[in-house]
């Protein structure tokens, strides 16, 4: 036996198969070339035959074999079509010949001869032939085609599951992300605190915590308000001002509003943005004030402005915050949020731009101002 077993797809109840077949059948580029093909054989069936259920006959004849000759392949051939020629296959091949010379014979010599009607065109010997042939032929072709198409589809959701997955996982990777430099230092601070002041490392470890607890809540969410956002930022800046009280100057510029109260975003969307603003600005030698400022635009979009000292100058080798930020954004909001760098004097501007409400869209526009 093979190490590897082939995957069979999973077996379909029977009325559940009809009635996908009768769906698939109904399409436009499936029922048109049925449609051609019968009636043709209806009219001539009407034209040739004087008995009067000659023509109910022909409609029965031809809706029934359009109908059971795909069903009968895709219940007997079409769901092991990947095990090649073998005893079972052959069999079930008979099974399918069997059963349509059945269903041609009940309908055009069976039923006639029930109901005493004469002659027609459908039920003369060469026609049943003729019949027969058209219900193996047609069945084996409408059937395959409505399989292959079932399988594609099946494929297609199987590939969007898989997707989704994937950008779950992304976005988890994303929502995680806090600089571990950042913690190593900040746990490094607190051990020389705990010898130096005790009151201090309390407080800085106190801050700390708050600051984890809301990452690790944030981790498994999806959306959360702009103010818990603002929020977490803040616990960082504090955190940085605990190391060095002298560090930088916070100015922090959010006004209320109903606007504001609507929006939500993804959680932890500015964390990289404020530890970018620290640790190339103030960290970096550049003492200066770090603010952040937001603002409503006409009710529709809201603003989130951060500036720290530094002049920028383009992206970063090696740099992820942006990136990310980027990434996030686009996957949230597509084109309906922007985030713009540039530099305004000797400082580092960042603007969010998001919508109050998400809307989906195309890729997000990230200009970068120099």
């Amino acid at each position: 036996m093979s190490a590897v077993a082939r995957e069979e797809p999973p077996a379909r109840p029977a009325a559940g198969l009809l009635a996908e077949t009768i769906a698939a059948l109904t399409t436009p580029r499936r029922l048109i070339p049925i449609a051609v093909v019968s009636t043709p054989l209806v009219v001539a069936q009407r034209s040739l035959s004087r008995d009067p259920l000659a023509l109910p006959l022909g409609v029965a004849m031809c809706g029934l074999f359009a109908l059971l000759a795909p069903y009968l392949w895709r219940r007997l051939m079409s769901a092991r079509a990947g095990e090649g020629v073998t005893a079972g296959a052959a069999a079930r091949l008979a099974i399918y010949g069997l059963c349509g010379a059945a269903v041609v014979v009940t309908l055009g010599v069976v039923i006639p001869r029930v109901l005493g009607m004469g002659a027609t065109f459908l039920t003369g010997r060469e026609s049943l032939l003729v019949s027969i042939a058209l219900f193996w032929v047609g069945g084996w072709g409408l059937g395959r085609d409505i399989e292959i198409e079932a399988r594609l589809l099946r494929a297609e959701e199987r590939a969007r599951e898989l997707a989704r997955a994937a950008e779950r996982a992304e976005l988890l990777a994303l929502r995680s992300h806090l600089d571990p430099h950042f913690l190593f230092n900040t746990l490094n601070a607190i051990a020389e605190w705990c010898r130096e002041d005790g009151e201090v490392a309390e407080r800085a470890i106190l801050k700390l915590s708050a600051i984890l607890r809301t990452v690790l809540a944030g981790v498994r969410l999806e959306r959360w308000p702009l103010a818990r956002e603002l929020e977490l930022v803040r616990d960082l800046f504090e955190l940085h001002l605990f190391r060095d009280d002298e560090l930088f100057t916070l100015e922090w510029e959010v006004p209320r509003g109903a606007a504001l109260e609507r929006v939500t975003v993804p959680p932890m969307i500015l964390l990289p943005l404020a530890e970018n603003a620290v640790k190339h600005g103030p960290a970096a030698g550049h003492r200066g004030r770090v603010r952040l400022e937001i603002s409503a635009r006409d009710g529709e979009r809201v603003e989130v402005t951060l500036e720290n000292p530094g002049r920028y100058r383009g992206p970063r080798p090696g740099g992820e915050g942006v990136s990310m930020v980027t990434r996030r954004l686009e996957l949230a909001y597509g084109s309906a949020a922007s985030l713009e760098l540039r530099a305004v004097d000797e400082r580092t501007r960042a603007v969010v731009r998001l919508p109050v409400a998400a809307t989906p869209g195309a890729a997000l526009e990230v200009r970068d101002v120099g």
